[in-house]
């Protein structure tokens, strides 16, 4: 089974593709993508909403609800925001999707002076990234396990996320270092160089 997380018919204004599949980026909080996925679950489905940092591809925000609404977005973002204080000028970059296109969304967008970026209709390699991190995680952590609970998908997505994506998978973008070893090393060469 199969759940659609795109919802692109929609009257709701679409911004330009800004990002254009630049991912590498060489500074953090310079530029985010940001995806929905759905998980099966013994209890129905969860949606999962990511926020990922194209410098490290570390997972800096996220949300998990049983509905895949504007708020889930939101709530990913704006732990992504409390997490890294990022400056105005941040590309969010993420699909057409009527989550990412609602008027909440962008006013908070604008309330940050961050840039919107959505890829174009239909292409799913402009966000790349954040397709790439979601079969990771169903092929890495998910599939071939028995069907969870919703509680216990939640807890699965958690340890993913928090112990092993960040802080232990390797990363070829990243000279095979994890998100955080990487933005750790990287950050004491930005501080010898200053």
């Amino acid at each position: 089974k199969t759940r659609a997380t795109t919802n692109s018919n929609h009257d709701h204004p679409v911004a330009p593709n800004l990002l254009d599949r630049q991912f590498d980026v060489q500074h953090p909080n310079k530029a985010w993508v940001m995806d929905i996925t759905y998980l099966a679950t013994s209890e129905g489905w969860l949606y999962l909403a990511v926020v990922l940092d194209l410098y490290s591809r570390m997972v800096v925000g996220w949300s998990i609800s049983k509905r895949m609404t504007k708020e889930l977005v939101i709530n990913a973002l704006e732990t992504a925001i409390k997490k890294r204080n990022p400056a105005p000028g941040l590309i969010c970059h993420s699909d057409r999707g009527s989550q990412y296109c609602s008027n909440a969304y962008w006013d908070l967008l604008q309330k940050h002076g961050f840039l919107c970026s959505m890829s174009r209709k239909g292409e799913c390699q402009d966000n790349a990234c954040a397709e790439t991190f979601f079969h990771s995680l169903k092929v890495e952590w998910i599939y071939g396990e028995p069907l969870k609970s919703r509680y216990q998908m939640k807890q699965e997505v958690r340890e993913y996320i928090e112990v092993f994506y960040n802080r232990q998978r390797l990363h070829s973008n990243n000279g095979y270092l994890s998100p955080c070893n990487f933005e750790r090393v990287n950050q004491s060469s930005f501080l010898l160089s200053a």
